[in-house]
């Protein structure tokens, strides 16, 4: 199908296009876990999340998932998942998970746990799903060849706050720079994954890369950034994402356990969103301030500095909930880019921008582009980081401090990316 404006709207992304496309699932195991998945969810002991719940659970907040699609039926998501939209445009719709990640990603935000399944960090927080392609079905099936775009502007029209992206490129592309721009003008927080397989390419992803979107690193249950996330400049936090279990495939039967900056990611959205959940008068920009102001960080990190394995540290949501670690500051000014941003995440009350061309009739479509800039990278790395954070020693969080605090020099980087390629496209699920 074509565009009014004369775009290719629908191709066939196959072998024989521009470029080769490859999916990375990596790190699936050849067996499921133990029935209770909850008893291989190790990072939830260490962050705390017990006492966290004394307090917040996430109600209020709704995070998008822009994935493979999320099945609402799985016992773990029953009342959980809103209504979204299938901006691939494939076979299905939006709860027709094609992989079994997208629904993996939101049971780690939103997970209630029932039957054995996996407990969200934040479980009683909402998920919107927003379907797009990884390039195993682009070689498969036509497909929208700007879903990524259009699903971040639809997700920044929608009442979400938070936008989850746990996919990747390594292509910058400009309309998915603009939908990223555009989210961050309504007063969203997008969180996307840095990219694993670091020791054969440690290139950016995207929209992880971009300057507006939070790039998020994986840890190991020791404390370290895992050898395979991916590290550069733009890294912003770090979160667990080694030994996670998720689902073994689209059957939805069994978890396996399995590794990536994907699972760091929907554990880095689903601490702003318990954040998020105790201040609800708050922007983003505060919520973000707090999250890397109250981030794990060693003895033998300098004051001052940002990692470009780990970021600004690894995320302690209980430390800025029950310690208080991490001040919300300016509510316009983005710690992203230091520059000034749009309203808070009001659900798309904010003005919006003229609709792109092409853009889907469903009411959940995107409606708006922002303004176009280069890729010029995030804050510099000497940006000033607030907040005493204690040592590798300390239990930072009232449970074991293992995987919560790092040090730079046993740190190696997480990288996930997602974006697209008008007509030819590499896109990874990060996990």
């Amino acid at each position: 199908m074509i565009e009014s404006g004369g775009r290719l709207r629908r191709a066939l992304l196959g072998t024989t296009a521009i470029a080769v496309l490859t999916t990375s699932l990596v790190g699936l195991a050849p067996t499921a876990v133990a029935a209770d998945a909850r008893s291989q969810q190790w990072y939830l002991d260490a962050m705390g999340a017990e006492d966290i719940w004394k307090k917040t659970t996430g109600a209020g907040i709704t995070v998008a998932v822009i994935d493979s699609g999320v099945d609402p039926n799985t016992p773990s998501l029953k009342g959980k998942v809103l209504k979204g939209w299938d901006a691939a445009e494939a076979k299905g719709d939006e709860t027709d998970d094609y992989s079994g990640h997208g629904t993996t990603i939101a049971e780690l935000i939103v997970g209630s746990g029932a039957q054995g399944g996996l407990r969200g960090l934040a479980p009683d927080a909402k998920v919107i799903p927003y379907r797009v392609s990884d390039t195993k079905l682009q070689d498969e099936q036509a497909v929208n060849a700007f879903d990524m775009s259009e699903a971040i502007k639809a997700a920044a029209d929608s009442k979400a706050q938070i936008i989850n992206v746990s996919m990747g490129s390594d292509y910058y592309n400009e309309e998915s720079r603009e939908a990223a721009q555009y989210a961050l003008s309504k007063g969203k927080l997008i969180f996307a994954s840095s990219g694993n397989e670091a020791n054969k390419s440690n290139k950016k992803q995207y929209p992880a890369a971009y300057p507006e979107v939070v790039a998020v690193a994986a840890t190991t249950p020791d404390g370290v950034v895992a050898d395979y996330s991916r590290s550069g400049d733009h890294i912003d936090i770090a979160a667990p994402g080694s030994d996670i279990p998720g689902y073994c495939d689209k059957s939805l039967t069994k978890y396996c356990p399995s590794f990536g900056t994907s699972y760091s990611t929907a554990i880095a959205s689903a601490s702003a969103a318990l954040i998020w959940s105790v201040h609800p008068d708050w922007t983003g920009n505060q919520v973000l301030r707090a999250m890397l102001e109250s981030a794990g960080r060693g003895d033998d990190w300098k004051p001052g500095t940002v990692s470009t394995r780990a970021g600004h540290g690894v995320v302690r949501p209980n430390a800025h909930i029950n310690r208080g670690i991490g001040k919300p500051g300016d509510p316009n000014l983005s710690p992203l880019t230091n520059k000034p941003t749009g309203g808070a995440a009001d659900g798309g009350t904010a003005p919006s921008a003229t609709a792109s061309a092409g853009a889907s009739a469903d009411p959940a479509a995107p409606s708006a582009t922002a303004s176009t800039q280069a890729p010029d990278g995030k804050q510099a790395s000497d940006a000033p980081v607030a907040g005493s954070n204690g040592s590798a020693a300390e239990d930072a969080d009232g449970g074991s401090s293992t995987g919560l605090v790092i040090g730079v020099a046993a740190a190696v980087v997480v990288v996930v990316a997602a974006a697209g390629v008008v007509i030819a496209r590499r896109r990874r699920t990060n996990a």
